[in-house]
């Protein structure tokens, strides 16, 4: 199993952090943005055509050589992991990298909502996060 990328959208459709765990999952600064404006793009609209009430939107996207999950916050933004198709308890580690956020960008008394994620202590903990979710994968 193998946890590919991690992206950060805020409410508005910008990325704010990108974080590969592989070389294979590598992709260009352009192709990021193209990402993550495309996803909320395709997010709001599932949310508005979806014939259930109270759909929040885009969950997961399965594909033959990845599964892209996204976790929406509260306020709007979005975590999106790339993973491995076998991957397993993705949504726990969503929620778990979330907490990351709000516990090392949202309380940094430096850092501006909104604005592109530059935390070497989010950076450090999210590393230390996925390698310990991949060896409990093991």
């Amino acid at each position: 199993m193998s946890v590919y990328s991690l992206y950060v959208i805020n409410k508005s459709g910008g990325l704010i952090y990108n974080r590969d765990f592989t070389e294979a999952a590598r992709v260009d600064t352009n192709d990021s943005l193209r990402l993550a404006s495309i996803w909320h793009s395709l997010h709001a609209i599932a949310q508005q055509l979806s014939p259930v009430p109270g759909c929040t939107g885009i969950e997961l996207l399965e594909a033959d050589t990845f599964n892209l999950h996204c976790f929406q916050t509260l306020t709007g933004t979005k975590f999106l992991l790339v993973v491995d198709p076998h991957a397993s308890f993705i949504p726990a580690l969503l929620q778990r990298v979330y907490e990351l956020y709000s516990d090392y960008v949202m309380k940094n008394p430096f850092y501006e909502t909104e604005q592109v994620i530059k935390c070497e202590l989010f950076d450090e903990n999210v590393e230390q996060l996925i390698r310990r979710y991949l060896q409990q994968a093991m």
